[in-house]
């Protein structure tokens, strides 16, 4: 297998060649390794692009249970993952920055790309990949290709293509905890000139945090889903792409998990005991801490989520040159199922509430773009996007206070409807002053029109907490902007590849709407634009034994969009705004050695200071905001670090047994803007391991323990809505044990 960041072992029939062959066998079987990508919508070595990439491998993130972005963030250092009781409220981060809300209103900072097509909104990101051939990780502003919402970064995430023959391929994997994968694919020819790829998954898992009312598990995942392709290639000039998916999941992650009964007073920030919700908890036998995994709701919580979506991609020859026309349509269906409160029981200090959520979001996109031949003085691509969204969202809530001994209900009600139109014109050129040294220039002109209407309607005029009096209004804005890259690039060998680079990213105008949104939520916030520098080397040895890649950047970022915390009518709500001055500056590094057949090693590492530099303490805050410049940004630990290493033993010509080991560290982290103490999750590591009886090309059986050391951590701690300090459980909490089969016949 593959090792799974950057590079791979030489496969296992190279130990039977004749010794005299060796050299020359081991040569083709390391070139053979070579890592394609298409960062610049070009098929393009690794090894040869002027940005700073990661690329991960499908088959082997498959085989060690990694199915999520959330589950890749922990093998590479500068990406980070908000995970929320449902996929609305979670976010990707690349060099610490990201975007936390959720409102339709905002774009991410991450784009998330799925064969050429940009996902709307965090949410759909989240997403079971199903079957994907490779994702590439490009870190930094990379707004002059990929569009309207990557001033942070992009993942790109490249499904199966057809194959020439008939195959069939599947993976089956069982865990601890009963939990249980099935995906089954096939692919080949249909008719002449005509094939399809088709993928099917299966997935459940019952959970590992246990309800005490009902005696069962939650925080468990139902996922089914459906991937498919056909390709029809009438003549060499001339292909045609039909791509479908969609994707259901269910799951049941509680709302929070306490770790502490803490309460906070925002905007100050200042932390004080809460000893009503102690009694609470400990009445219902709940001791919070930072491992505690029971909890005892009102109800279980449940988020069903439908992501479904199509293309039809056209790839014309015209010429030397050829035309690429994108076409896509998606639709993302979320419905929630919240307890507002987290406790079972009213109190009259702490109110209960219940809240039932629907998002119903479209989206289309169409790009055209010209490819350039490659050879003379100047190659390029130039082309033009539109993308339309439309999102409604409808969020009820139901509040029971006791008001006078007696309980009191109050119910808040909001529709809310934002609607987005984004234009641009894009390109990006090499200029090959020799063969050796080139210019990069690029850039994109870009226009958004944003629109929003907003309706609650309460019972309560004065308000309760967690629901605010009725309200009503609507707003539109627009902006015309533009992203840019220059710089320069150089290769003095074959071995070597030395760039730098400067890139302006763009993030579009936003409308803070949510159920709870009020009258200072009605100013549209300006755009954030980025400058970001980087040096960048990527080297490796002639016999490809060693590979490095090092990249040292700084990134400013100006109007910074980011989320305030506040309390208001007793409970707490956010506040987006346009933050300020935030800054993310640091040195990356990878490398991966092959230094004897069948064995390789590779490591990656990150140094990331991502702080803020400037914090606007908002008016509506009324100047009472805690100093934060200078601290940290939410989701940007300082170090992080992933080792993994594989070795195969020859069994026989075509079959072998492999070792495998990973270890990822990830330093101190806070959680949250304000810079809140118990917001703060310690530093912690990692450690995996798994062994596999490999025949090369057809099949493997693998056994995986995941963290053997049973390190407990928690991947977002954040404060309640009324009381109380809520933690997430990952899936590796605990120590656990599974097997994982695959095929591809």
């Amino acid at each position: 297998m593959r090792a799974l960041l950057l590079a791979g072992t030489a496969p296992v029939a190279a130990a039977a060649a004749q010794a005299q062959d060796a050299p020359r066998a081991e040569t083709a079987a390391r070139e053979s390794d070579e890592i394609v990508v298409t960062a610049r919508f070009r098929e393009e070595s690794l090894a040869d692009v002027p940005i700073a990439i990661t690329a991960l491998s499908g088959e082997d993130l498959a085989s060690r249970n990694l199915n999520t972005l959330q589950d890749i963030a922990q093998t590479v250092p500068t990406v980070d993952f908000r995970t929320g009781s449902s996929n609305k409220d979670r976010s990707i981060f690349i060099r610490g920055i990201g975007t936390i809300t959720t409102s339709p209103g905002v774009e991410p900072s991450v784009a998330t790309v799925i064969d050429g097509v940009v996902l709307s909104r965090p949410g759909q990101a989240t997403l079971d990949l199903v079957d994907v051939e490779r994702i590439e990780v490009l870190r930094g502003p990379q707004g002059t290709l990929f569009g309207k919402n990557a001033s942070a970064g992009v993942i790109n995430i490249v499904s199966r293509a057809p194959t020439q023959e008939l195959s069939v391929n599947g993976q089956f994997g069982y865990y601890e905890g009963d939990e249980y994968r099935v995906r089954l694919g096939a692919s080949g020819p249909i008719a002449k000139d005509l094939s399809f790829a088709l993928t099917g998954l299966f997935a459940n898992y019952d959970g590992n945090v246990r309800n005490l009312d009902t005696g069962e598990n939650v925080n468990g995942y139902k996922r089914r889903g459906v991937r498919g392709k056909l390709v029809y290639e009438p003549a060499a000039d001339l292909r045609f792409t039909l791509a479908g998916d969609y994707v259901y999941s269910f799951e049941n992650v509680p709302t929070g998990i306490f770790r502490s009964t803490d309460r906070v007073a925002f905007p100050s920030g200042t932390v004080t005991p809460n000893p009503a919700l102690a009694a609470l908890l400990a009445a219902d036998g709940i001791t919070p801490g930072p491992n505690n995994t029971e909890v005892r709701p009102s109800f279980d919580a449940d988020v069903r989520d439908k992501n479904f979506g199509a293309s039809f991609t056209a790839e014309i020859g015209l010429g030397e040159h050829q035309l690429t026309s994108i076409s896509a349509w998606r639709k993302w269906r979320n419905r929630q199922h919240q307890d507002w409160d987290s406790t079972g029981t009213v109190t009259p200090a702490i109110a209960r509430g219940e809240d039932v959520g629907t998002v119903d979001a479209d989206q289309f996109s169409q790009e055209l773009r010209l490819t350039s031949p490659r050879g003379g003085f100047i190659d390029y691509v130039v082309g033009l996007y539109y993308f339309k969204a439309i999102a409604r969202e409808r969020y009820q809530r139901d509040v029971t206070q006791i008001v006078g001994g007696a309980p009191v209900d109050n119910q808040g009600v909001a529709n809310y409807r934002t609607e987005l139109d984004n234009y641009s014109v894009f390109g990006e050129a090499n200029l090959n002053f020799t063969p050796q040294f080139r210019g990069i220039l690029g850039a994109r002109l870009i226009h958004d029109d944003l629109a929003y209407r907003h309706a609650r309607v309460a019972t309560t005029a004065t308000g309760v907490p967690g629901i605010r009096p009725s309200f009503a209004s609507s707003g539109d804005t627009s902006a015309t902007d533009y992203s840019l890259r220059a710089g320069l690039q150089y290769e003095p060998s074959e071995w070597v590849n030395l760039y730098a680079t400067y890139s302006r990213g763009y993030k579009g105008p936003a409308y803070n709407v949510f159920f709870n949104m009020q009258a200072f939520d009605v100013e549209p916030l300006a755009p954030e634009t980025s400058d970001s520098y980087e040096i960048g080397l990527k080297a490796s040895s002639p016999d490809r034994v060693a590979s490095l890649g090092l990249a040292l950047f700084l990134t400013k970022f100006q109007g910074f969009q980011a989320n305030f915390q506040d309390t208001f009518l007793g409970s707490l709500v956010t506040r987006l705004i346009n933050a300020g001055e935030v800054s993310s500056r640091g040195i990356e590094g990878d490398l991966t050695l092959r230094p004897a057949r069948g064995l390789s090693l590779s490591g990656s590492l990150a140094y990331t200071d991502a702080q803020i530099d400037d914090f606007l303490c908002p008016a509506s805050a009324g100047g009472a905001c805690a100093n934060v410049n200078g601290q940290p940004l939410p989701f940007a630990p300082k170090w992080k670090l992933h080792l993994d290493g594989s070795y195969t033993i020859p069994l026989s010509e075509s079959l072998g047994l492999e070792l495998q080991t990973d270890y990822s560290w990830k330093d101190e982290t806070q959680y949250s803007i304000t810079q809140t103490p118990d917001t703060i999750q310690p530093a912690y590591g990692i450690w995996n391991a798994s062994i596999a009886l490999v025949h090369e090309g057809k099949w493997q059986v693998r056994g995986v323990v995941k963290n053997i050391s049973n390190t407990h951590y928690s991947p977002f701690i954040s404060y309640g809505a009324v009381a109380g300090v809520s933690r997430f459980v990952p899936r590796d909490n605990d120590r656990y044990f599974g097997v994982n089969a695959s095929f591809d016949f």
